[in-house]
C-alpha cells in the first residue's frame, strides 16, 4: 500500500495565536494515524501562481489513514482552535510507487 502525504498552503494567517493553538492539538489527533511531518515551515520560494506562505507535508502510511485522521474527532478538535485564524488549502496524494 502506498504512502500518502497531507499538504496543507497556508494562504494567510490572520491570527497567529490561534494557529499556535492549532498547531499544538493537531500533532496530538494525527500521530495516532501514522502521520510524520516532513516540512513545517515558510515557503523557502514560490512560483507559478505559488505564495510564500506556510506550509505542512505530513507522511501517513495510507491515504485512508490520513483521511480517517482529518476526520477524527481530535483533528476536528484541532480545527476549532484554529477557527478563523487562517484561510488554507489541504490535500491529500497518494505517493507513486517510483
Amino acid at each position: 500500500m502506498p504512502k500518502a502525504y497531507w499538504v496543507t498552503c497556508y494562504r494567510s494567517i490572520s491570527d497567529p495565536q490561534k494557529v499556535a493553538a492549532y498547531a499544538k492539538l493537531a500533532p496530538l489527533a494525527t500521530k495516532p494515524f501514522g502521520a510524520r511531518y516532513i516540512a513545517r515551515s515558510t515557503a523557502s520560494a514560490a512560483f507559478e501562481a505559488g505564495q510564500k506562505e506556510r506550509i505542512v507535508i505530513s507522511e501517513f502510511p495510507s491515504v485512508e489513514q490520513a483521511i480517517a485522521a482529518y476526520k477524527s474527532p481530535a483533528y476536528q478538535e484541532a480545527l476549532k482552535a484554529l477557527g478563523d485564524g487562517a484561510v488554507r488549502d489541504i490535500r491529500i496524494v497518494e505517493a507513486t510507487d517510483e
